[in-house]
């Protein structure tokens, strides 16, 4: 804690000598982010295969890389924008003074990124707080270890310390890092992990982002193509093996279709992810004990299991990616963020209730509130229902991942699912405080009822005209 306090102080020491970063040089920031990421892919590829016992290049670059590139060239293109004055409207009574919020750099914001992107989430966010003209610092997870420590050495190639910083470490070293004094903490990982971060974090008060998990439905409404619906629910599924905060967590479907459903997604899933090379692998050995353990305690409580892959290639894979039918609702797989090749099928009544019983099902099924939530269908009445009466972070429409995947669209959970938000402007907004400035100025800017000076004792008839006015 002593060497993270010392860090700390000649961060700040640092950024109160240079407190307004200028446009250029946050440009210029974020262009090193993007050099330093350009001529590093394939090595980085290497070292979240080499983290994730098998990850294709291409998925990492489809999921990781590529947003990255997003966001840079999003915030490139709009900062100059971003950065101007916000003018506000004024009373009348303020005569001719003139009010406006400026954005300002919060100053040194802590970054604790997770295993599951180890790259996307640690850059991304910074990308955000680099364009607001903050100081960065990031501490990576332990779990990822090798893209941590291969990031860590990157980000100290290309940027001095006081710039942005990396502290890579063990859960004690995340401790202490979550309890510094910094001016904005933004943390992504689980909910248990995320409620720890705040109590660390509030003993400074400090301003947290906290991009969480939950359960994130995908709901096929009967007027959905059931093959579509499938192939969506598949790739978001076994992207990353499950290992992603807003993978389809489970689904809900008529009874009547479940069956036509589960033959479509298993044909998805052997149409997209026949090469065993093509399937990520589990982080590490507890992560693969922990699939095991959710599906036996599954089967335990009376659920079935069907394979989504051809049984010749399981030989192949650590874990055999399932669906799971008739799942009790005690059942851990339904009570945790799965975060796994697992996919249970939920049932509802068919008919003109479907609706009402979904939306009862996720929103009083005693889930967490999930972080997004997937409709596939094309009834527009059923749509709408589903996005006025549930919760969620966000909704995409017909396909997954895609809300989350725009820059032009905020990102972030609500409830357990999280707090705050970011991508592109929303990122910038909430990495910056927007100061409100009041300029004073008299009636047609003349002294003559300036400011307070209506309202300035003795009081007497000035003071009472100005009542009977603000009445």
């Amino acid at each position: 804690m002593n060497r993270l306090t010392i860090q700390l102080d000649e961060i700040k020491a640092a950024d109160a000598a240079e407190p307004h970063a200028s446009l250029a040089l946050r440009l210029e920031r974020i262009s090193r982010v993007e050099a330093m990421l350009r001529a590093n892919e394939d090595k980085l590829c290497k070292v979240l295969a080499a983290d994730f016992g098998n990850r294709h290049p291409i998925e990492t670059q489809l999921a990781e890389f590529s947003q990255i590139y997003q966001a840079c060239r999003f915030a490139k293109k709009h900062l100059k924008e971003w950065m101007k004055p916000v003018a506000l409207d004024t009373p009348s009574y303020l005569g001719s003074s003139s009010a406006w919020m400026q954005a300002q750099p919060k100053g040194i914001v802590g970054i604790m990124s997770p295993w599951n992107y180890p790259i996307l989430l640690a850059l991304a966010p910074a990308v955000a707080a680099l364009a607001a003209g903050n100081r960065v610092w990031l501490k990576p997870s332990e779990r990822s270890s090798r893209s941590s420590g291969f990031l860590a050495g990157l980000i100290q190639e290309y940027f001095h310390f006081t710039e942005f910083n990396v502290t890579t470490g063990d859960a004690n070293t995340a401790a202490d890092f979550a309890a510094l004094p910094l001016d904005h903490l933004f943390f992504s990982g689980s909910t248990a992990t995320g409620k720890k971060v705040m109590r660390a974090a509030a003993e400074h008060l400090v301003p947290l982002t906290l991009e969480l998990g939950g359960k994130s439905p995908a709901i096929v409404d009967a007027s959905a193509n059931l093959r579509e619906a499938a192939a969506s629910i598949i790739y978001g599924k076994l992207l990353n093996a499950g290992q992603t905060c807003i993978a389809p967590d489970y689904v809900i479907v008529g009874a009547h279709q479940r069956d036509t459903l589960v033959a479509e997604l298993q044909h998805a899933a052997q149409t997209q992810f026949s090469n065993p090379a093509e399937l990520t692998g589990p982080i590490d050995v507890e992560q693969t004990a922990r699939w095991h353990f959710l599906l036996e305690d599954a089967l335990a409580q009376g659920a079935t299991a069907l394979p989504l892959l051809h049984p010749h290639t399981q030989d192949q894979r650590v874990f055999e990616p399932v669906i799971l039918l008739n799942v009790s609702a005690n059942a851990a797989v339904m009570q945790e963020e799965i975060f796994a090749p697992i996919l249970p099928i939920m049932t509802v009544v068919d008919g003109p209730n479907a609706t009402s019983e979904t939306i009862r099902m996720i929103n009083q099924g005693g889930s967490p509130t999930p972080l997004a939530l997937y409709w596939f269908g094309k009834n527009k009445v059923n749509m709408k229902r589903i996005i006025a009466d549930t919760r969620s972070g966000g909704i995409t429409v017909n396909d997954v991942f895609l809300h989350a995947a725009c820059e032009t669209i905020p990102f972030g959970g609500i409830g357990a699912s999280g707090m705050g938000a970011y991508h592109g402007k929303t990122g910038f907004d909430t990495f910056s405080h927007y100061k409100p400035v009041l300029q004073v100025r008299g009636l047609l800017g003349l002294d003559w009822l300036r400011g307070t000076s209506a309202a300035h004792p003795p009081y007497g008839k000035k003071v009472a005209r100005l009542l009977k006015y603000l009445k």
